[in-house]
């Protein structure tokens, strides 16, 4: 039965699995809906079978569909493994990478320099603070930030860069709550903390120190962050070198506590395979080579 079924039809039903959507899985393929659609169709009349339930409101995979799914998954990444394995014996680096990564100016001429050294590449980049699990895969590649204790996952970590954190407060603040000198009181007075990403509750302090802080201001923003910090919403932790020049102007005052906050680190998160892809290995090399410099002008 194999050499009638193409593979690019169980390719588009899986991405059509993973999306429930026509139009989800050929924007994720890159291809018109249209043949997406053709391509499950094909598949569904050569095993005479329905694999998916269609109505005008939602899609819903049949027993036979989530059976194949399930059987296929592993065999095409297995097979994309081995082609993207065996391309570094090219002459040039090629191939599709997929990324997640914060949406930093910073991070975006890196990844458009990288692709304008490696025409070759076909990117694929998702924009994303916190990408739930689920979501990562397909991606050969997650940076994310992240302070304190990594929790554990079938990813390989890799730090990439580290920026020393303070706590501060914008003078008119400290006028309405008394300067805190201790972790104990600082739990008193309002803070600015995030919704989700960074592990923003509780606030995490050196030492393996935990803080449960009191929030009305919660944001996914360190540019927010500080813009409320300056308003006197609340005392935020922020890394040092996003505050020192409003440190020095007085604007923010650094709070001196009995614990020094974690630092905030920028990781790289990879398939946990023995060794990365190539494409993943060269562009990790440009990403850190890059952030040299970046690094120094933050100084």
């Amino acid at each position: 039965m194999i050499e009638s079924i193409e593979l690019q039809w169980l390719v588009s039903f899986e991405a059509v699995y993973e999306k429930l959507s026509f139009k989800r899985a050929a924007e994720h393929l890159q291809l018109p809906t249209s043949n997406v659609s053709r391509h499950v169709a094909l598949l569904e009349q050569q095993l005479n079978l329905r694999l998916l339930e269609r109505t005008t409101r939602k899609m819903i995979p049949t027993a036979a569909g989530r059976q194949l799914y399930q059987s296929i998954t592993p065999l095409t990444r297995a097979m994309n493994g081995a082609l993207e394995e065996v391309s570094v014996y090219g002459d040039s680096l090629s191939g599709h990478l997929k990324i997640v990564t914060p949406d930093l100016p910073f991070l975006a001429d890196i990844i458009a320099d990288f692709c304008l050294q490696h025409p070759q590449i076909q990117l694929s980049c998702d924009t994303q603070l916190n990408p739930t699990e689920g979501l990562l895969e397909g991606f050969d590649l997650v940076l994310r930030f992240g302070r304190g204790p990594l929790e554990d996952s079938g990813w390989v970590a890799k730090e990439i860069l580290r920026w020393p954190s303070c706590v501060v407060a914008a003078p008119q603040l400290l006028e309405r709550h008394r300067l805190p000198h201790t972790l104990e009181e600082l739990g008193k007075v309002p803070c600015i903390t995030s919704l989700s990403v960074l592990q923003g509750m509780p606030w995490r302090f050196k030492q393996n120190q935990t803080l449960q802080v009191k929030s009305s201001y919660r944001i996914n923003s360190g540019h927010m962050a500080k813009a409320a910090a300056l308003k006197g919403l609340g005392f935020a932790i922020l890394p040092v070198h996003a505050c020192q020049a409003e440190i020095d102007k007085g604007s923010l005052v650094r709070v001196e506590l009995d614990a020094e906050p974690e630092d905030l680190v920028l990781y790289a998160f990879y398939s946990g395979r023995k060794y990365p892809l190539e494409k993943v290995k060269v562009f990790l090399e440009h990403l850190q080579s890059t952030l040299v410099a970046l690094r120094i002008d933050q100084k």
